[in-house]
């Protein structure tokens, strides 16, 4: 996916509050740089002579009349009234052009509405009409996790679980019952998660290396470049190196994006050897005294083979380099590609050691369920998700705070 379409936030609110006026607002009022008006186009023109004569009969003004035309004498003698509405006062309260900043915890909230939609609205629906766990009941709550792209081998599990959790009453259960019965077994497959994403240089000095693999479109130059605008917001001196050297356009984007978060940037010729430029990036990072690497790799499609080998190559490279990189190998995932997700985690976790994932476009499906199944199956920990287009909207997983968005709960905002 073209990371050009997602800067990153660069706007001043202070220079939106700063914008020229419309056009009726330049209309009616003068400004400073306004020239007075010429006396002789207004106060010295004669009186005109019909001016003393009686005004015609019952005449009704139009709209310009009745703005801008005379009032007759009696209404200009009469003293003039307050306005009952609308009165001026000395400083006008300023427009709130900023929009109001929310919390991440509200933020996600509305941000997985599809998900929560598409699949919790429907369990809460199912249990709610049955109020009993019984054959049909469990038909349906399978029917509507396969819908919502949890896994068979996950969605069983769910309804093991709370099958012995039912059985283990001694009364009958209410629907909320059994919906908390469902929401607890949720929570123990998210518990499978990773604390974040927080690089720690090494104490010998060298850099903490970052290699990011992923198919193309996932949101891989993107989700680096937002993981780099962190480090160097926290003062870390970070390295981007384009490892996709075939893509002329992959370079070119992340070198923008290097550019705006302030961190230095590597690459080689078009076609060269990305396991020999990772190599010499990482002697370059000594030199320079980089503490953060991110490595982008080309987007490999899992189904070939040959690819995945030189994805490999280049992981053993790095390791040749710097004992003990790479440090973390995070792999992202568009989770809008639903079952092609786990087909994905599998091929890239038998070629490289994934240590983590980052599931991007949360926000645009309706089947979040995805998320589910990958934890469950692979037990590889979820480390960042993506909710949006914005550095902000790429968080830490906190399996607590997801579940309180994707279940619509209350809490304080995070």
């Amino acid at each position: 996916m073209p990371a050009a379409n997602h800067p990153l936030p660069t706007g001043n609110m202070d220079e939106q509050k700063r914008r020229k006026p419309g056009f009726f607002s330049r209309l009616f009022t003068v400004t400073e740089t306004d020239a007075p008006p010429e006396p002789v186009e207004t106060e010295e023109l004669p009186a005109e002579p019909v001016a003393e004569a009686e005004p015609p009969e019952e005449k009704k003004s139009g709209v310009f009349g009745r703005l801008f035309g005379r009032k007759d004498k009696q209404a200009e003698d009469a003293p003039a009234e307050e306005p009952a509405v609308e009165e001026p006062t000395a400083e006008p309260p300023e427009p709130v052009l900023a929009p109001i900043k929310k919390g991440w915890l509200r933020r996600l909230t509305e941000r997985l509405t599809k998900t929560r939609r598409g699949l919790i609205d429907n369990i809460r629906s199912i249990l709610g009409i049955s109020g009993k766990l019984d054959e049909e009941t469990i038909e349906e709550l399978e029917a509507a996790l396969l819908q919502g792209d949890v896994s068979a081998e996950t969605t069983q599990k769910i309804i093991a679980r709370m099958k012995a959790v039912v059985k283990g009453r001694d009364k009958d259960l209410t629907p909320e019952d059994l919906l908390d019965v469902f929401k607890e077994s949720v929570r123990e497959i998210l518990a499978n998660s990773a604390p974040g994403f927080e690089p720690v240089p090494p104490p010998d000095g060298g850099p903490y290396v970052v290699m990011v693999v992923g198919v193309n479109g996932a949101g891989k130059t993107t989700t680096i470049a937002k993981m780099a605008k962190r480090c160097t917001d926290a003062g870390l001196r970070t390295m981007l190196v384009a490892g996709d050297t075939f893509r002329a356009a992959a370079v070119e984007q992340l070198e923008v994006w290097a550019t705006r978060t302030g961190a230095d940037f590597v690459r080689a010729p078009h076609g060269s050897d990305a396991a020999a430029l990772c190599y010499d990036a990482l002697a370059k990072a000594r030199q320079r005294g980089s503490q953060v690497v991110f490595i982008d790799t080309a987007g490999r499609l899992h189904t070939k083979s040959t690819l995945m080998d030189e994805l490999a190559k280049i992981e053993r490279v790095i390791a040749k380099q710097l004992p003990g990189a790479p440090h973390e190998t995070l792999l992202v995932l568009d989770a809008t590609t639903g079952q092609n997700a786990l087909q994905q985690v599998k091929t890239f976790s038998a070629c490289v050691r994934v240590t983590g994932l980052i599931l991007t476009k949360l926000d645009g499906t309706a089947k979040g369920g995805i998320l589910l199944s990958i934890l469950d199956q692979y037990r590889i920990p979820i480390t960042l998700i993506g909710v949006g287009e914005s550095a902000a909207d790429l968080r830490d997983f906190d399996p607590d705070q997801f579940a309180m968005a994707l279940f619509g709960e209350e809490g304080a905002e995070g």
